[in-house]
């Protein structure tokens, strides 16, 4: 007997299991959650953010696009120098949040932060936030082996602002039921910010 619905019990199989791996060879895109009716542009970050004590709207820009999508054309080592220089500017650490557009945890993750506002403020006040894509298409390979093996998506990496890591998290026990634990993960967020100047 076909399944009445294709690929839903696929994509509900693949949701509450969490994210392992990509797809092999996923017959159809999943599609990104829509947390929000406005989409943050993918600024070019060709050019490292200026070194100003004051950033420009350059500088917002570039840092906006570290955490707009997982994007398998972004370099992630370009990124990770302007997230050093405005982590070094703010007094922040960077958190790195290595994932895939095809991982329906990471757009949980995403939702999650988006719709605690606590959270969210506390987060960018002091963390850089920086998505590498992990896919099909570009598992930046060469980028995230300098860090710990990462066996399930999405994994965040907490470095310091010189880019040296300090922390790797598996995600998985920051959960609660479909969703994330909000006492654990802002305990983990606390636990690793920098320290009060």
């Amino acid at each position: 007997m076909k399944p009445m619905f294709g690929t839903i019990p696929l994509l509900l199989a693949v949701a509450l299991a969490g994210c392992n791996a990509p797809p092999a060879q996923a017959p159809e895109k999943v599609q990104p959650l829509d947390t929000s009716e406005q989409k943050t542009p993918v600024a070019d970050t060709s050019q490292p953010v200026a070194s100003g004590n004051t950033p420009t709207a350059a500088d917002i820009a570039a840092v906006a696009g570290l955490n707009a999508q997982f994007d398998p054309a972004r370099d992630p080592a370009a990124d990770l120098e302007t997230a050093k220089v405005e982590a070094q500017r703010g007094g922040k650490r960077i958190m790195l949040d290595v994932g895939g557009e095809w991982c329906s945890w990471c757009h949980l993750l995403d939702a999650f932060m988006e719709g605690d506002s606590e959270i969210r403020r506390f987060r960018d006040a002091n963390y850089v936030w920086m998505k590498v894509n992990y896919s099909e298409d570009n598992e930046n390979t060469a980028f995230l082996s300098r860090f710990p093996e990462i066996k399930a998506y999405p994994h965040l990496l907490v470095l310091d602002a010189e880019g040296e890591l300090l922390h790797s998290q598996f995600t998985g026990e920051l959960e609660k039921g479909k969703g994330y634990d909000r006492t654990r993960f802002f305990a983990f967020l606390k636990e690793w910010a920098p320290p009060a100047k």
